[in-house]
């Protein structure tokens, strides 16, 4: 069977990572891609979010299944155009994506479906969460303890765009957890948990993440599963019942209360870093995974089995993440991967044949292991080798859970 892959960062990487590694992939393309994901797949340098030339470019290659990795290309309904041309689509509709693309909309979904989420204020008053009602890229959210903080966030989220959700601040371990969907089956992955701020101790700007491991905190054997049936089906049962079949990775973005998990936020995507964690641990062929969830027949498999534990550490370049400074040479992957890691390109470009940084998170280092202490202290010594000035950071991925000092 011939892939495409759309997309071009660290998350798309992973992806035509693992399904290269398919017994049943016949060619595999990547549509801009990357350096990175151009060691695995042909790529072509069409916009993510160009429908057309992407479907003529899945008949050009006789594509038998589309994977689409980024949320913005999802949400302007790159998936119906491919669809409506008869390509088989993992990623869901644009009306299914306005799960991600209006937290508003999420929000009346969750309370329809029985879901528990963080209440919603009527005004921000700390202690906080102010959110963008769309998408900001994983910076659109504003933690705010104190009433300093609400008067700074304010104007900031504003400008990210016109609607504004206030909600309740949640305490407990936050939390990843996708789920495989066809629009009637969830199959879950393993769960991860993300690191949002920029700085060691979650200190600093929110980006679109540091880094991530797997599996995720305080789940036993079962717990991925149960918390599947108990959030992601009864949503998908809801959109389902609203017209809007959701197929894909339905991301839920969970905290873990006293009083329970409540969803923070969903997603229509792989989420990315975590995707860099979560991927190396499963035994079995997510192709036919993602296949079988395309063509809506995901409820003949079990859920893919998965061993050990992953992290990764996301290198962002400097001044990530207002202002990254683009162009830096890049050293040292080779070392890093003799070292036995995966390095995933996120933000990298070739410029007279040298590899250069072209984005804010430029490489994604990933390591396994037998738990997750043994896993990030390979990742960070595999991050060592590397070189790219004024590189920034943190050091303390996975470090809770392995219980190292923060």
């Amino acid at each position: 069977m011939n892939v495409l892959v759309v997309g071009s960062g660290g998350r798309e990487h992973a992806l035509a990572w693992k399904l290269a590694e398919s017994s049943e992939i016949g060619e595999l393309h990547a549509a801009p891609g990357n350096p990175g994901i151009a060691r695995h797949a042909a790529c072509h340098p069409v916009r993510a979010d160009d429908g057309d030339t992407l479907l003529a470019l899945c008949r050009q290659h006789d594509i038998g299944v589309v994977v689409v990795g980024p949320e913005a290309p999802l949400i302007v309904g790159v998936a119906d155009n491919l669809r409506h041309g008869g390509i088989s689509v993992f990623g869901p509709s644009a009306r299914a994506a306005a799960i991600e693309g209006s937290k508003s909309f999420a929000k009346d979904v969750m309370e329809a479906a029985g879901v528990p989420t963080a209440a919603t204020l009527d005004e921000p008053r700390a202690p906080c969460v102010i959110k963008a009602d769309g998408l900001a890229a994983g910076k659109g959210v504003f933690v705010c303890r104190t009433d300093e903080e609400v008067a700074a966030a304010g104007p900031r989220v504003l400008a990210l765009g016109e609607r504004v959700v206030v909600e309740e601040l949640l305490e407990g371990e936050e939390l990843s957890l996708f789920a495989l969907c066809d629009g009637a089956n969830a199959v879950p992955l393993p769960a991860a948990q993300d690191s949002k701020r920029l700085l060691d101790g979650d200190e600093g700007p929110n980006t679109g993440g540091m880094g991530a491991y797997a599996p995720g905190p305080q789940l036993g054997p079962d717990g991925a599963a149960e918390l599947v049936e108990s959030i992601h089906t009864p949503v998908l049962a809801e959109l389902a019942q609203r017209g809007r079949p959701f197929v894909g990775v339905l991301y839920a973005g969970l905290m873990l209360t006293d009083d329970g998990p409540r969803v923070l936020e969903f997603n229509c995507r792989f989420g990315d870093p975590e995707t860099q964690a979560i991927l190396p641990l499963l035994d079995d062929d997510l192709l036919a995974y993602l296949h079988a969830a395309a063509t809506g027949s995901l409820g003949e498999l079990e859920p893919p089995s998965a061993s050990g534990a992953a992290a990764t550490v996301v290198l962002a370049a400097a001044g990530y993440p207002d202002a990254p400074r683009l162009g830096g040479k890049i050293t040292g992957i080779e070392e890093a991967e003799g070292a036995g890691a995966l390095v995933f390109h996120a933000g990298t470009a070739l410029r007279d044949g040298r590899l250069v940084s072209a984005g804010g998170r430029v490489l994604n280092v990933t390591a396994t292991g037998a738990d997750v202490g043994e896993a990030r202290d390979r990742a960070y010594a595999a991050l060592a080798h590397i070189e790219l000035e004024g590189a920034q950071h943190r050091s303390d991925i996975g470090a809770r859970a392995v219980g190292v000092a923060r």
